[in-house]
């Protein structure tokens, strides 16, 4: 048994906005953004943040693997929404994780992907990495045009890995090239050339250096240079300072993706993994107050897992959005009127959230033990007419389970945030069913028997008192809506 990368996954939004339409937007005020007009970004749905694109990483990367075998989970992020709650809390129950796993929110720095993988690496165990971020900027901005949402996730332990690691090597300094503060929403950021001499340039190759030197190889012998940057031309010239050949230096996924903050390096790495060779080396490089520099030696090559999308997958999976003010709207960029139906007091009891936290979280449902009737949700009394047998369920999971459309309708008259609000029976294969809320939808292209998939998604916001709260969706199955 070898200890290294049993799986990995990701997720991109299926939302991508043209960086064109941000440059023809704000021209009046930055005509210097046309230089970077091209390609695009990925971009959240209202109902996404960095907890929800974290289930949907981990669900990737679990595709073909024994969730009850995890005993960590690290989740790393610059943009977690609780300040103060355990967001791996969420994801670990929402994944349906053992409760006794270790769940650990991890910040601070650019590179708290690579530094979370490199810890996991240490761990005896399983532990799933999941590197998520969904970034603000201000509008007619540099980095909003630089910037996408995503998440990878990565589970390391013992078995037949897909990759081992072969050396690392890390250096702290409190190299600030950027800050964001808990008083403010955007992030600062410092002269890009200063950033690029001062910072890159003068703490990555070093660090390169050292770690080829722990392993006994040389620049040569890396196939994959994985470096997050969206500095123009910095990663190649990195390589070149470390002596690493040009042909090696990964895609940034800057086209069709942006600069996925934190998550960043490990999707990049992900990535590199879906490509690469047995035999072959991916050099991984965190950029953030200093760097972390991982060396993987490739084992075996992707197997094709069916549900599962990676990065390749999810780029593929996407939906072109014109639509400058709706991508600010979703952001709260700009305020606009909701009108009075949007005025309703969201309180959610903490208390019922607790006592429902199974079927609210993780989407467990009930199976009869008399008579075999899945429903939605657990309730005392099987649903079956000729049954009815009292306190014979057990916990069900629906969570990875295909429905397909009864009915439904595109309710132009209650509030939404994304107009009209889609919704309608979704009848379980295998028995069960539930009226729920739709997202990635279409309106136009509704039908009855659509099959559907489960989704992790923000139920609704409480504004009142910063709460968020969470549930299942349905949206178009992958392998329809590709």
């Amino acid at each position: 048994m070898t200890f290294g990368i049993l799986a990995c996954g990701a997720y991109i939004p299926r939302l991508r906005l043209a960086r064109r339409v941000i440059a023809e937007a704000n021209s009046w005020i930055n005509p210097s953004l046309k230089g970077q007009a091209k390609g695009e970004r990925a971009i959240c749905n209202w109902d996404e943040d960095s907890v929800t694109m974290a289930v949907a990483a981990g669900r990737d990367a679990l595709a073909a693997h024994d969730r009850t075998a995890v005993t960590a989970l690290y989740i790393a992020s610059t943009t977690l929404p609780f300040l103060d709650r355990l967001n791996a809390g969420i994801v670990g129950e929402a994944l349906t994780l053992p409760p006794g796993a270790q769940a650990l929110d991890i910040g601070g720095s650019q590179r708290a992907g690579t530094s979370a993988l490199s810890n996991a690496l240490n761990n005896a165990g399983q532990t799933l990495v999941v590197a998520t971020e969904n970034r603000s900027a201000r509008a007619a901005s540099p980095a909003e045009m630089i910037s996408g949402d995503a998440a990878a996730a990565i589970l390391v332990g013992e078995g037949n890995p897909l990759a081992r690691l072969v050396a690392s090597a890390t250096q702290t300094a409190d190299f600030v090239d950027h800050y964001r503060t808990i008083e403010s929403e955007y992030d600062y950021s410092w002269e890009e050339r200063w950033v690029r001499d001062t910072g890159y340039m003068a703490i990555i190759p070093p660090l390169i250096t050292r770690c080829l030197a722990s392993a006994g190889l040389t620049p040569a012998d890396v196939s994959h240079f994985c470096l997050p940057t969206a500095l123009p031309r910095v990663a190649n010239a990195v390589a070149k300072a470390a002596g690493i050949a040009d042909a090696a230096v990964a895609d940034n996924l800057h086209a069709g993706c942006g600069d996925t903050g934190a998550a960043h390096a490990l999707l990049m790495l992900v990535s590199a993994l879906e490509r690469a060779k047995p035999g072959e080396r991916i050099l991984a490089v965190g950029f953030g107050q200093g760097a972390d520099v991982l060396l993987f030696e490739v084992m075996a090559a992707m197997p094709a897992i069916a549900g599962r999308l990676g990065v390749s997958g999810h780029l593929t999976r996407r939906r072109e959005e014109t639509n400058y003010t709706k991508f600010l709207a979703f952001n709260d960029n700009i305020e606009i009127e909701r009108g009075m139906r949007a005025e309703t007091d969201k309180l959610t009891p903490l208390s019922a959230l607790w006592r429902n936290h199974e079927t609210v979280t993780a989407f467990i449902g009930g199976k009869c033990e008399t008579c075999g009737t899945l429903q939605f949700p657990k309730s005392r009394i099987c649903v079956n007419p000729n049954c009815n047998a009292v306190d014979t369920q057990q916990p069900h999971p629906f969570a990875d389970t295909i429905g397909r459309i009864n009915s439904y309708t595109a309710d132009r008259l209650t509030y939404s945030p994304d107009p009209p609000a889609c919704y309608g029976m979704i009848q379980f294969d295998g028995g069960g069913r539930w009226m729920m809320d739709f997202t990635d939808v279409e309106p136009d292209a509704l039908t009855v028997g659509t099959a559907m998939q489960m989704t992790f998604r923000i139920k609704d916001i409480d504004a009142q008192r910063g709460f968020r709260r969470y549930f299942w969706k349905a949206a178009p199955s992958n392998a329809e809506s590709k």
